[in-house]
């Protein structure tokens, strides 16, 4: 792809954003359409100032991630609903030094374990309260499933359920649940703690599918025990992935080239 003047620019800002695999991902699918766009990544942790050079330098939208996903709504022009309800922003629109704010993480959530679940009337465990689990559950709920969120801080726990409007219970009383599947939405195995497990492995037989939003490793220990207990695994992949098409596809009004964006994340991801 070659850069020039009218190359329009899109980025990700977060702190840290070194090890993310977005800019590849984008850049892969703006080349695979022919398209004059590129995609950067912007250490940000003056977010007003960040969002400002933004709209002063005519860059078109960005994704946004830990820890601005909260304190960029301040400085927003609109909002999408659905973002205003979850409380959470990953995505930005800059149109005519306009800032409007989005969320597509629920989007990709819905559509990775939709493929497998059919949402409505389902039971999903919810493991988590952080924002990834906020924006999950509310995906879930708008789909018609059923969410209880488990967490090991019960405070937590008691108040994502709260916002949500669905049952909750203690971390260690979440093994008795059985469910149409578990989602795990805490960093839990993340390398370099690759050797930790959010649930306990012999209560796995509860749920036929487990899916595990952790992509470092692709197979978690989470997902690694729940093949041991013939449950069908979602990996981490396919939630990045897809909440990453619906940012392209909010951005360039196209459909997203997902086979060119999995198969850049997948050579991307060390290999065991």
């Amino acid at each position: 792809m070659t850069i020039d003047a009218k190359t329009e620019l899109y980025g990700i800002i977060g702190n840290p954003v070194a090890h993310s695999l977005s800019p590849l991902m984008h850049n892969a699918a703006f080349a695979a359409l022919g398209l004059n766009k590129a995609y950067l990544a912007f250490p940000v942790t003056d977010i007003a100032a960040a969002l400002n050079g933004l709209k002063a330098l005519g860059i078109r939208g960005a994704s946004v991630t830990i820890p601005h996903k909260q304190a960029v709504i301040s400085y927003l022009d609109t909002i999408d609903p659905v973002a205003e309800k979850i409380g959470a922003v990953n995505t930005l629109v800059v149109r005519d030094s306009a800032l409007h704010g989005l969320n597509t993480d629920w989007i990709g959530a819905n559509r990775a374990l939709g493929k497998i679940v059919r949402l409505k009337g389902s039971h999903i465990l919810l493991l988590g309260a952080g924002g990834s689990a906020r924006a999950i559950g509310f995906g879930l709920l708008e789909a018609g499933a059923k969410v209880t969120v488990a967490n090991r801080t019960s405070e937590k726990a008691a108040a994502l359920a709260a916002d949500l409007g669905c049952p909750w219970v203690p971390l260690e009383a979440a093994s008795k649940i059985e469910g149409d599947a578990l989602v795990n939405a805490t960093s839990v195995g993340m390398a370099p703690h690759t050797d930790q497990i959010p649930f306990p492995a012999k209560a796995l037989i509860n749920f036929p599918v487990v899916m595990d939003i952790v992509y470092s490793p692709l197979e978690t220990k989470l997902l690694a025990a729940a093949r041991v207990a013939r449950c069908t695994v979602i990996d981490g992949l396919e939630m990045l992935l897809y909440q990453g098409a619906a940012q392209f596809e909010i951005w360039t009004g196209m459909t997203a080239p997902l086979a060119v964006m999995r198969q850049t994340l997948f050579s991307l991801l060390p290999k065991p």
